[in-house]
């Protein structure tokens, strides 16, 4: 008797992990747990959160893929007390959409089974559809295609024309639950950070200021000292009810010049507009660090820059030798003006 074999169902899971405080070393240990449960394990440090391919961790395991995310955020919990949220689907996009739609403690699973998958994908805002901006989401409603179902229903030609050719096969094939793009099995890029913790919830948008130059400052120390420079600056601010919001900025060329990461940290947070804001946290991150010899310095006429760089060496040493609280060097740092 003939039979034919279905493939296995695919199981891509989304998660995002939640932690007041974002130490480099607990993203790490969180990554550990998700690798005890699938070895392809794709790290998103920028925004704390990862891509877990669970097809073949299914069978090892002998379970579904909600009780294996089940088991996953359970280990995640009690092993460092950290929640999560996970999103778990077929596709990459549909994973990335469910964990969207989760809020912290919990997870949403879409099976892979066509009429699950468009169940889950109709009903969403066009915007929900990853790739889909704001922008190209107003552009789209101009035509009267507001929801995923919208996109799926309109031919392909007619997407083209409204969104250009690869934007609307994009468009379309995730909007009907097709997305091809695999896991990739990484470790998480080196990463180092500083926070600073408010005695009280802060609305003064100059001590937010202040609080994030005292990062750059230890940070740009704590590279030059390790011999590394940074390729992207991420700032987290936790607020009073303990939300966070996450901002990364990729810096103009690698380096570890105090000075340069103050502007690109300055640009962060006058970003999140944080006027009436009441803040219990700030975290800065330099992400993708890399050896210091790799730097390349423009040649510059500019007296000025070189001569903090003198002074950076002469602060760290001293910083070095007598503690972080000898000297400050933040009004050399750029502000806004």
């Amino acid at each position: 008797m003939n039979t034919t074999s279905r493939p296995r169902p695919r199981a891509i899971l989304r998660i995002h992990f939640h932690a007041a405080e974002r130490p480099e070393e607990l993203y790490g240990q969180l990554l550990t747990v998700v690798d005890g449960i699938s070895s392809r394990v794709e790290p998103l440090p920028a925004d704390w959160s990862a891509y877990a391919d669970l097809t073949g961790a299914l069978t090892y395991w002998g379970r579904d893929t909600e009780g294996l995310v089940a088991v996953l955020r359970l280990r995640l919990l009690a092993l460092h007390g950290v929640a999560c949220s996970a999103g778990a689907g077929p596709t990459r996009s549909i994973a990335a959409m469910a964990v969207d739609a989760t809020p912290p403690g919990a997870a949403t699973v879409v099976r892979d089974d066509p009429y699950e998958i468009a169940a889950f994908l109709r009903t969403k805002p066009a915007s929900a559809l990853p790739g889909i901006g704001p922008k190209t989401a107003k552009t789209l409603a101009r035509y009267g295609i507001t929801s995923v179902g919208d996109i799926a229903d309109t031919q392909l030609p007619t997407l083209q024309r409204i969104l250009g050719t690869t934007a609307a096969r994009l468009a379309h094939d995730r909007a009907h639950g097709i997305d091809g793009r695999p896991v990739v099995p990484g470790s998480a890029p080196r990463a180092m950070s500083a926070s600073h913790r408010f005695d009280r919830d802060e609305l003064d948008t100059e001590r937010h200021h202040r609080a994030v130059l005292g990062l750059v400052q230890d940070l740009g120390r704590r590279l030059r000292t390790s011999g590394e420079i940074t390729q992207a600056l991420t700032l987290t601010v936790t607020y009073a009810d303990r939300a966070q919001t996450t901002r990364t900025r990729t810096l103009a060329e690698p380096t570890a010049h105090s000075p340069a990461l103050a502007v690109t940290a300055r640009d962060l947070l006058a970003g999140l507009g944080l006027q009436r804001a009441r803040v219990r946290t700030l975290t800065l991150r330099a992400e993708r660090l890399r050896p210091a010899e790799d730097t390349v310095r423009q040649l510059t006429f500019d007296q000025r820059d070189d001569k903090l760089h003198r002074l950076e060496t002469a602060l760290d040493k001293a910083t070095n030798r007598y503690g972080p609280g000898i000297t400050r060097a933040a009004s050399a740092f750029p502000r806004a003006g």
